[in-house]
């Protein structure tokens, strides 16, 4: 079974096509018969991810760190729920157990996550697809940012080899199943 890590907010933003679309990719999820992997938060973009996928009949995989269970309304009932002691613990089980990542809009946790796992990536750390589904044009300015760093000097040109931004789940569906295959 392949795992997708969707790394997103723990808010639903002010645009209501942000949950929208995470909801629209925890159903396609698991109607691929893949499983989901998460920071095993109910409340935000991550509730509306989880509980779609659940919805459709999908595995799900949480983890999340105790200094968090409460914030984030630790959602106990997925397929399987691991507390962590801290943040980077928690990040690295979920890229562990995944093959994919999607980053969903988020706040300063989703930058964090999506920072991470591309700097991983950079250095050769994985060579795992990451998708940011792009809702709204939420990512554009992130996208440009990237161009500005390559652009300045500080990264080569395959560090935007190493991301694709897209507009919507169908799209992330699509680069999923070509790159998963």
């Amino acid at each position: 079974m392949k795992s997708i890590c969707v790394y997103c907010g723990a808010r639903n933003g002010n645009d209501p096509a942000y949950a929208e679309q995470a909801e629209a990719l925890g159903y396609a999820i698991a109607d691929a018969g893949w499983r989901l992997v998460y920071g095993a938060g109910d409340v935000g973009l991550m509730g509306v991810v989880a509980r779609a996928a659940q919805a459709a009949g999908g595995e799900t995989f949480g983890v999340i760190p105790q200094h968090l269970l409460e914030w984030e309304v630790g959602k106990t009932d997925l397929t399987r729920f691991i507390v962590t002691e801290t943040m980077h613990e928690r990040k690295k089980v979920m890229v562990m157990n995944a093959d994919a990542i999607v980053v969903l809009p988020g706040g300063a946790g989703s930058l964090d996550e999506f920072f991470e796992v591309l700097t991983w990536r950079q250095l050769g750390l994985h060579k795992k697809p990451i998708l940011l589904l792009n809702a709204e044009g939420y990512w554009n300015p992130l996208v440009a940012l990237l161009a500005h760093v390559i652009d300045q000097g500080f990264a080569a040109e395959t560090l935007a080899d190493y991301v694709q931004a897209l507009p919507d789940t169908p799209s992330v569906m699509a680069a999923l199943h070509r790159g998963l295959s």
